[in-house]
């Protein structure tokens, strides 16, 4: 499955490239086609007060911004562009390319209110509207993959960056709070579809894991060995971790075994720690860290090609434990 952003500048080619790349298709934004495709400026677009310009500027009225305003998702908007060609060209595909399911993402009410605060909006108000808007960009979203796709499966992922600094003393929000905002936001999600929680960083897991996704986003990082029991409580209630196998800040991988290496060294060290390595395996999926933005389509090719083989090598190993245990 793929995380975020792709750095395609031609939209057919990151459309076909987002379709074939993943077994899990995943709709992708292209920030470097156009600005507006940014993943802030699109959750921002249709909030009273705040403007969007064609090529993604931003102009922001903090007197006019309103929690109680309806906010409306122009999915006609540049800022979804990439969200449309990607539908056109999957609603194409018949027989076998039959695409089954998609993933999507949008950013969440917490990092959506912090870029309204910074914008100079109330923090009362900020949070508030983030809120609503997240909600009826999420609606919105879903209406258009059904009607382009019917019958095919979503998994929605809340991007929250901004919840790595959850803990820290000048943060704004109580992480109770925090957590109930998102906990909302997926709540909005699971009504129709899969939901999912992406932090990229390092972030507080058991926190993230409080507020109820269904599939959990992580980075392969020595430190989640420190949250193996609420990890394992995750998983065994039947949590997915979407394991972010491929690093892709510094030195990029060549091949998959420094990857492959990383996680079953956490993974060893997780289950010292006492999670099961049957669901470790089993409730997994292999993406790349994060969102891909910044890279070539060449290094991401490359990137996609060592997260297909990492999953398969986790497919195997998965099927193999539950023929030892004559499952």
């Amino acid at each position: 499955m793929g995380i975020g952003s792709l750095p395609h500048r031609d939209l057919s080619d990151g459309v076909a490239f987002a379709l074939d790349a993943t077994k899990i298709a995943t709709i992708p934004s292209f920030p470097r086609r156009s600005p507006a495709e940014g993943m802030t400026t699109q959750a921002m677009l249709g909030i009273e007060g705040i403007t969007v310009g064609q090529y993604g500027a931003i102009s922001v009225d903090a007197s006019r911004v309103d929690p109680l305003a309806p906010v409306l998702t122009d999915i006609q908007h540049d800022a979804f562009t990439g969200f449309r060609a990607f539908l056109a060209a999957a609603a194409e595909r018949r027989g076998a390319a039959a695409v089954e399911t998609v993933k999507w993402q949008l950013v969440g009410p917490v990092t959506l209110g912090m870029s309204l605060r910074r914008a100079g909006v109330a923090d009362h108000v900020a949070f508030d509207v983030a809120v609503r808007a997240v909600r009826a960009h999420v609606g919105s979203l879903l209406d258009a993959v059904d009607a382009a796709l019917p019958g095919c499966s979503q998994v929605v992922f809340i991007d929250e960056p901004d919840m790595t600094d959850l803990t820290d003393a000048g943060f704004p929000l109580a992480p109770d709070t925090a957590i109930d905002l998102v906990s909302g936001a997926l709540a909005a999600v699971e009504q129709r579809a899969v939901s999912g929680l992406h932090v990229c960083g390092e972030a507080d897991w058991p926190s993230l894991i409080a507020a109820g996704p269904q599939v959990l986003a992580v980075p392969v990082r020595a430190s989640l060995v420190t949250s193996a029991g609420y990890l394992q409580q995750f998983i065994a209630r039947g949590g997915v971790v979407a394991w972010g196998a491929v690093r892709t800040d510094g030195p990029i991988a060549y091949t998959v075994e420094r990857p492959w290496r990383q996680l079953s060294d956490l993974w060893c060290q997780l289950v010292e720690r006492g999670c099961d390595h049957q669901l470790l395996r089993q409730n997994s999926l292999i993406t790349p860290e994060c969102g891909l933005g910044t890279h070539t389509p060449a290094v991401v090719e490359r990137i996609h090609g060592i997260t297909s083989e990492l999953g398969h090598r986790v497919y195997d190993q998965a099927i193999a434990s539950r023929f030892v245990l004559g499952a």
